[in-house]
């Protein structure tokens, strides 16, 4: 392992070590020293976690109205690059300082635009993607997932003059039914491949998808579970009705740069000791199960 001259360094890697060998199995000495390329060297070494994600995903990660900002006003990446910190609210944000707290470094939310997520992880943009990621096959191929963090599935958000008529996805396989869903999304390969026959349009975000159909301007959206329910339920309205039975299952997990055993197993084991000690049901329940937020996100 490369010599770490700083004396906080050292000590955080003593406590990584003793946290790496908590795990359900025995750990010998060799799986928790540090290979020379895992990413977590450079976390401890830059004192900063930095978390790639994409804020307007309720509730995961969600602009916070009260510090002036809205979704609308929002170009992904362009207030990174100006180097000023969005300000997030939601379930990933608080599991985030929790992850960095257990390293002894800062939390840094990376907002990035979803289609364009994994390529700039493995370039180097960021460390993890949170942003409720679906584990699929095809991204499998690019990147590394931990456990799973929970199961989610698509669902849809239906404009209410189809009501009578469409009744699961099904029925919304036709032309004449405009179906709408975001780009490089779990949604958008659950339109291709079970409503192939609608007429499909990307939106350019969760909330700019769900609205169209309010409004009036698509007859569906097709998303995850926890949108819609979110967005369904801060949106009450004579014209929107929520399909609530998911019509897919995925489970979603943390992603990281392909072949860092290292990473993995503090994700692994992280994920183990906050579902033990109670900190991620508390995150949960204030997030998935209860209505306080609403208002700060409207």
């Amino acid at each position: 392992m490369p010599k770490i001259v700083c004396l906080k360094n050292i000590t955080l890697i003593i406590l990584l070590v003793i946290f790496l060998a908590q795990g359900d199995t025995p750990t010998q000495a060799s799986d928790v020293e540090l290979s020379k390329d895992s990413t977590l060297e450079g976390i401890l070494k830059r004192g900063e976690l930095r978390i790639g994600l994409e804020a307007g995903y309720m509730p995961f990660e969600m602009i916070d109205k009260r510090s002036g900002l809205r979704q609308r006003n929002i170009h992904h990446g362009s207030l990174r690059k100006k180097g000023r910190q969005l300000s997030l609210i939601g379930f990933d944000i608080d599991i985030g300082i929790e992850m960095a707290k257990t390293l002894g470094v800062k939390p840094v939310f990376v907002d990035t635009f979803w289609p364009s997520i994994i390529p700039a992880l493995n370039l180097g943009r960021f460390d993890i993607i949170f942003g409720g990621m679906s584990v699929t096959e095809r991204r499998k191929i690019q990147v590394d997932f931990s456990n799973p963090i929970m199961t989610v599935g698509q669902t849809i958000l239906l404009n209410s003059r189809h009501k009578d008529s469409v009744k699961s996805y099904k029925d919304l396989n036709a032309p004449r039914f405009i179906v709408v869903s975001k780009p490089g999304t779990t949604g958008e390969e659950a339109v291709q491949q079970f409503i192939s026959k609608a007429t499909y349009e990307p939106a350019n975000s969760e909330i700019d998808g769900a609205t169209r159909v309010l409004n009036g301007k698509a007859d569906a959206f097709v998303y995850d579970f926890p949108f819609n329910a979110v967005f369904s339920a801060m949106n009450p309205s004579n014209q929107l009705v929520f399909l609530n039975k998911p019509f897919t299952k995925e489970p979603v997990a943390w992603a990281i740069r392909k072949n860092d055993p290292d990473f993995m197993k503090f994700l692994n084991n992280f994920l183990i000791k906050i579902r033990n000690d109670g900190r991620f049901d508390k995150i949960y329940k204030k997030w998935f199960k209860s209505t306080g937020w609403h208002q700060f996100v409207r």
